[in-house]
Formats: C-alpha cells, sequence, structure tokens
C-alpha cells in the first residue's frame, strides 16, 4: 500500500526529508503551509501539492510530519487534535519540543520525535529518534527504514535529543564554519581561496570516512597516526591543544543545547 505523507511547514528542514524521500521512495507527499504565497513558493520548490488548511492535509494523510517552528507546534496541534485518527502516525522534526509536550496535547495517539539535518539533501543525513509512550516499535522501525535511504539514524532517549540537535542538528553549520576558517587561513597564507576550501572540504569529507571506516581503532590513534611527534601536524594539535579546542566545542555543544531545550518551552 501506498502511503501518503504529509508535511506541516515546509522550511529547509521539512524540504531536506522530502527531497531524500522522494529520490528514494514513491509515496505520496504532500505539504501545508501559512498563506497562500508560501504555499505556492513551496509547491513550486519541492514539486508537491501544498495546501494552507492543516486539518485537511491531515485528513489526507497516513504520516504527519510537523515541521513547523517550535513555539507554532502547540497552536498546530490544537487544531490538528480532532482529526487526528488512531491510523495516523505522528512525527515531530520540532526542536527542543519533547514527547510529552506533544503528547499533553494530542492525548493517547502514536507519535514519533526526530531530529534530522540538511545534509539529508544529498543523502548523507543523521537522524536521532526517539518514540513516544504510544508508538510501536513498528512506528519506529518505519520511520527508521524511511530516512535511513537519506543518511544515518540512531536510537536515543527523550533526555538525549537537546544533545543530538546540537551535536547533529546544528553541527552541519559547525562543520562549515571550521571548513572555511581552514580555507581563509590558506588564503591569508598566500594559496587562493577556491583551492584552499577544495583543499579543506575533501580533507574533512575524508577524514569522516575514515573515521567511519576505523572498526575498533580510538579515534585518538587516527589523530596520533598523522601527527608524529616532531612533525608540522604535531605542531598544529599542539597549537589546537594549547588553545583548548576541547573546551570551545564542548561549550559549543552545551550552549546549543540549552537553546535547544529553550526552545521547547
Amino acid at each position: 500500500m501506498n502511503k501518503n505523507l504529509g508535511f506541516i511547514g515546509c522550511g529547509k528542514m521539512a524540504s531536506a526529508i522530502i527531497a531524500g524521500i522522494k529520490s528514494n521512495f514513491s509515496y505520496n507527499i504532500s505539504g501545508a503551509e501559512i498563506n497562500l504565497e508560501i504555499a505556492d513558493n513551496a509547491q513550486t520548490r519541492l514539486n508537491i501539492p501544498v495546501v494552507t488548511d492543516n486539518k485537511a492535509l491531515v485528513e489526507n494523510s497516513d504520516i504527519i510530519f510537523i515541521a513547523t517552528k517550535p513555539n507554532q507546534v502547540a497552536g498546530v496541534l490544537e487544531e490538528i487534535k480532532t482529526v487526528l485518527t488512531e491510523d495516523k502516525l505522528l512525527v515531530s522534526i520540532a526542536a527542543g519540543v519533547s514527547t510529552s509536550k506533544i503528547e499533553n496535547i494530542i492525548g493517547k495517539h502514536r507519535l514519533i520525535r526526530i531530529m534530522p539535518n540538511t545534509p539529508a539533501l544529498v543523502n548523507e543525513g543523521m537522524f536521532g529518534i526517539c518514540k513516544g509512550k504510544y508508538a510501536s516499535d513498528d512506528d519506529e522501525n518505519f520511520v527508521i527504514t524511511l530516512l535511513s535511504k537519506i543518511g544515518k539514524c540512531v536510537k536515543v532517549t527523550e533526555e538525549q535529543m537537546d544533545i543530538v540537535t546540537a551535536i547533529s542538528g546544528s553541527g552541519p553549520a559547525f562543520f562549515y564554519k571550521v571548513i572555511e576558517d581552514m580555507a581563509r587561513a590558506g588564503e591569508r597564507l598566500g594559496l587562493d581561496y577556491d583551492k584552499s576550501l577544495l583543499l579543506a572540504t575533501q580533507t574533512a569529507l575524508g577524514s569522516a570516512k575514515m573515521v567511519f571506516n576505523r572498526g575498533e581503532t580510538p579515534v585518538q590513534t587516527l589523530i596520533d597516526n598523522v601527527a608524529t611527534k616532531g612533525g608540522c601536524t604535531f605542531v598544529g594539535i599542539s597549537e589546537m591543544n594549547d588553545k583548548n579546542s576541547a573546551k570551545l566545542f564542548y561549550d559549543v555543544i552545551e550552549k546549543t543545547t540549552i537553546k535547544a531545550n529553550e526552545l521547547g518551552k
């Protein structure tokens, strides 16, 4: 049976998931937006039907993705809960909004919460997943199967979802900044920007693959294998340690985690 997927909200994160699903599945996908102008733009951009009636979308969907801004979730749930029948699965991608908060509004209903990221646009997404009180393992496995075609999935607890938001939800921007800063450093030292950017980008890609393929080898061993004592890489790693890069990244992840939690309140 071909399932109908509905997205309430068609912003960047939803668009990444929609594009990934369209590339890998034949499900019917539709969306809903807050006004006709935004709906028309989304329909043109995503090449899916986009309406302005959330309740109509829910009535015609088997799986409903809540992809609005976190502070809009409660209002949307109040609007659609009367047409949210027990045969429908709700999937929330709203940062910081817990399953318990959603269930307080919709009651005993099947719910999966996910934290996606935008690399799903290139089938390299990362998704943290947890299920609500009333969702089944089958519900969770369906969502994992859906998303595994456009990235990797990890099951976490509700309490860990804000950390997931910080590491993988916000993480692409952090990695973009690292790549950009490395490229700009190369430019300042005399290499043109485009070549510096290519060097930094391909090195990040290759290094990530090395981490994925390391088996039981600790990441620190990968570092040590490149940063031989007395060499130029060792000098660079020493500079990172002297500047306490570990504390910098801890602070970045901690502050982002706290903000993700605040967004859901």
